[in-house]
């Protein structure tokens, strides 16, 4: 007797149904962006110009160690304590700028022994190799943050407006005024000024 063939299966419509289900995952698939932070790098010096020397009491350092301790300023401290340390010597004013003019503005203890004036001072950061990438982010964040408390606090008494803001309305799509937007770069600058971001990143360590 005759063996039966077995019937083809068509596999056409099978392809179909493939294609349709690559293209809806495609469609419906969010994929996470990568975060990061926005930092502008120093220019380099023309050739031949010797960096200005930085005194130890205008150097703010914070290191953080591969178990994710903070040590500032040589003594141990919690994050939670970062923003407030740090706004303690950004708005010390102690002594002038560089053009021998004292920080008007400031309302710090003044203290001799702490930095000068805000456009004096900087803040090191200097992490261990096996810093959690967390914690690197956290402490940023708590920098960042002190700039930002200071520079709300002089925008509000200047423009009776947050620095965060005039910033956020700036970067705003639907600010399409030019007059509104230069105003706003006017005024941010000015206060910019008078809180310059100086953030050192020093070199990770072992």
């Amino acid at each position: 007797m005759a063996r039966r063939k077995a019937p083809e299966v068509n596999a056409g419509s099978m392809a179909d149904i493939a294609f349709l289900l690559l293209i809806f995952f495609l469609v419906t698939t969010t994929f996470q962006e990568d975060a990061g932070i926005t930092r502008k790098l120093p220019p380099m010096p023309p050739e031949g110009v010797t960096p200005p020397i930085i005194k130890q009491k205008n150097l703010f350092t914070v290191l953080v160690n591969k178990n994710n301790d903070l040590l500032v300023e040589e003594e141990v401290m919690e994050l939670k304590d970062l923003r407030q340390a740090a706004i303690d010597f950004l708005d010390n004013g102690g002594g002038t700028n560089e053009k021998n003019e004292p920080c008007t503005y400031c309302q710090g203890a003044k203290n001799p022994e702490s930095s000068d004036h805000p456009n004096k001072a900087i803040i090191s950061v200097r992490n261990d190799r096996e810093t959690e990438y967390g914690t690197f982010i956290a402490v940023q964040n708590e920098l960042v943050g002190a700039y930002n408390t200071l520079r709300n606090r002089e925008a509000l008494r200047l423009y009776k407006m947050k620095y965060t803001s005039m910033d956020s309305i700036l970067s705003h799509p639907q600010t399409t005024d030019e007059s509104v937007k230069k105003d706003l770069k006017d005024k941010m600058k000015v206060i910019k000024d008078m809180y310059p971001l100086k953030i050192s990143e020093a070199e990770t360590s072992n």
